[in-house]
């Protein structure tokens, strides 16, 4: 699974020139969108509620997701209108980060307003991550495909882009597997995001992962 992907050509994009490139392809009547997440600790500078996060201020951050639910909702509606299947997977390691934390709390406010996110137990996929994790990857259809990168901090950096094929037929074959096997949000987050206590983080460093 995603073997190919580490040879695969690819053209390096910049952050603005990714998010304009997947802005115009993805309205360009792509089908569906797959969306794998593998990274445990990241930066979203300029977003409210992660800087209340990383401020140590654990109320206001949920505060501020909640507030997003009507923007979420527009999305997923547009999505509906534009004929775009959004599908996202969320690969989370134990014992969770408090990034991963965090973000499955701004995930929830989504699926409640009908996003499809599962998730998926680092250790059930131990054997397809011998030799490397599975890819941090956004696919648009069968047209494209982005492998978001990032800095050594954590900030985002932009992503790599391909447009092979067979490549992208593959990749999406990997997350429709990965997807069919991961569990459904709620039942995940219920059992094992909301025993914990709140994360222990202080001081808003700077940086920015990208829009969620």
């Amino acid at each position: 699974m995603f073997d190919s992907f580490p040879g695969g050509t690819s053209e390096r994009l910049d952050r603005p020139t990714y998010h304009a490139d997947l802005g115009r392809i993805y309205s360009s009547g792509i089908g569906f969108l797959n969306k794998l997440e593998r990274g445990q600790h990241f930066k979203e500078r300029g977003f409210p509620s992660w800087e209340a996060f990383a401020g140590g201020d654990w109320e206001r951050a949920l505060s501020l997701a909640d507030e997003r639910r009507e923007e979420y909702a527009r999305e997923i509606r547009r999505a509906s209108e534009m004929g775009v299947r959004h599908r996202r997977l969320r690969v989370v390691e134990f014992p969770v980060t408090p990034y991963v934390q965090w973000e499955l709390y701004v995930l929830r406010v989504r699926v409640d307003v009908g996003d499809a996110i599962k998730v998926i137990d680092a250790r059930d996929i131990s054997s397809i991550e011998r030799n490397r994790p599975v890819p941090e990857v956004v696919v648009l259809g069968d047209v494209v495909m982005y492998e978001v990168v990032y800095d050594e901090d954590g900030n985002a950096a932009g992503a790599n882009r391909y447009t092979d094929g067979s490549l992208i037929q593959e990749t999406n074959a990997g997350f429709d597997e990965l997807y069919e096997c991961g569990e459904e949000f709620h039942d995940f987050f219920d059992r094992e995001i909301v025993p914990l206590a709140p994360p222990r983080v202080s001081g808003a460093p700077s940086g920015s992962r990208g829009s969620r």
